[in-house]
């Protein structure tokens, strides 16, 4: 288990200077979005698999990836989220720097995680857990669609089948933890004054780091 671990993190420094080269490729204005994404790729794919300072995004990755290498059980599921951790990861760069989450990584991404889920037998649960998060983040994008973009519902979809995967208690403990932890930065802007009642921030950074701490907190089924 030690070495699992070990050779987890030291992949997860890989996947985050990847996954750094990866989301420095999306911009603010997207222009062409295929191009983007394929520039972004290209990009990617150019980068050698070195941390770079200030080795942030690579720390980042390498940390999650070992937490769910820790609490996740091998196998087809451990790869399901691995996958999700990466992607997690590029993502949150991307939207914490442009304040989008493009449709170029989240929507390849479902069938990506359900073909790793499918051997695990555990894609029931994880289909009714991604279909509640995507309905209750629907909803509050509609309620709200300044506070909430359609991007959030997307990603809100896929932490919901990687959590509903690892056990309802996860994804329980994801929805609550990722709004949590943005409630939490919302009033630290009004503490310090960066920010008022009405202040936007981007969500997906605190919905991955929810869906880290949905599964490493519960005790897993």
């Amino acid at each position: 288990m030690t070495f699992l671990i070990a050779g987890v993190v030291v992949a997860g420094l890989v996947a985050g200077a990847y996954a750094r080269a990866f989301a420095a490729g999306f911009a603010e204005d997207p222009g062409d979005h295929r191009e983007e994404a394929r520039r972004a790729l290209a990009a990617a794919l150019r980068t050698p698999p070195v941390p770079r300072p200030p080795y942030v995004i690579e720390a980042v990755t390498a940390v999650a990836a070992g937490l769910v290498a820790w609490r996740v059980a091998g196998g087809w599921l451990l790869a399901a989220w691995l996958y999700g951790t990466a992607a997690g990861a590029a993502l949150a760069a991307i939207d914490r720097r442009t304040w989008r989450l493009p449709d170029a990584v989240t929507l390849p991404s479902y069938p990506i995680v359900l073909a790793l889920l499918a051997p695990s037998g555990r894609w029931p649960a994880a289909l009714a857990c991604g279909a509640a998060f995507v309905a209750v983040y629907g909803l509050l994008w509609f309620a709200r669609p300044t506070g909430i973009g359609l991007g959030d519902v997307k990603l809100a979809g896929l932490i919901g089948l990687l959590t509903g995967a690892a056990g309802v208690q996860a994804a329980v403990v994801a929805g609550f933890a990722g709004y949590a932890l943005g409630a939490v930065y919302a009033v630290g802007l009004l503490v310090t004054g960066r920010g008022t009642r009405t202040s936007e921030f981007p969500l997906g950074p605190f919905m991955v780091a929810g869906a880290l701490a949905g599964v490493v907190l519960p005790v897993q089924g």
